[in-house]
């Protein structure tokens, strides 16, 4: 399988599940969202978890069906946003909060490790072929 065909399937695994995860936030797994908000965040902690899931749907059919010229930048975008949502993470941790099945400091520590393998693969999946 050529290089390009690789990337292309991991870009749109990526934004496939980015698209999940927002609807998750919007329904089916909105409670579990919910632990990952930090506490000082300023906003209402549902609709933190909304207007992040309305980002990830977005995002997602962003990563999916931009235009090959934009697609490097969509990809910053999405590395970007991996960042920003991390101290969510951190919170979940910190704050012991049981979600997804993170019900242990270990599994929720675990759970960090994923954040920069988010962020390469956002950057590696739509970088332009000749890197």
């Amino acid at each position: 399988m050529k290089t390009e065909q690789i990337k292309n399937i991991a870009r749109v695994l990526l934004g496939s599940n980015l698209i999940f995860a927002g609807i998750g936030h919007l329904t089916f797994a909105r409670k579990d969202f919910r632990a990952q908000v930090p506490d000082w965040v300023p906003l209402k902690i549902d609709d933190t978890v909304v207007y992040s899931g309305f980002a990830e749907i977005a995002l997602g059919s962003a990563i999916i069906f931009a235009p090959k010229k934009h697609r490097e930048t969509v990809g910053k975008v999405a590395a970007a946003f991996f960042a920003a949502v991390f101290p969510g993470n951190i919170a979940q941790y910190t704050h012991h909060r049981d979600a997804f099945g993170l019900n242990s400091d270990t599994k929720r520590f675990a759970r960090l490790l994923f954040q920069p393998a988010l962020i390469y693969w956002a950057l590696k999946s739509t970088s332009d072929i000749k890197q």
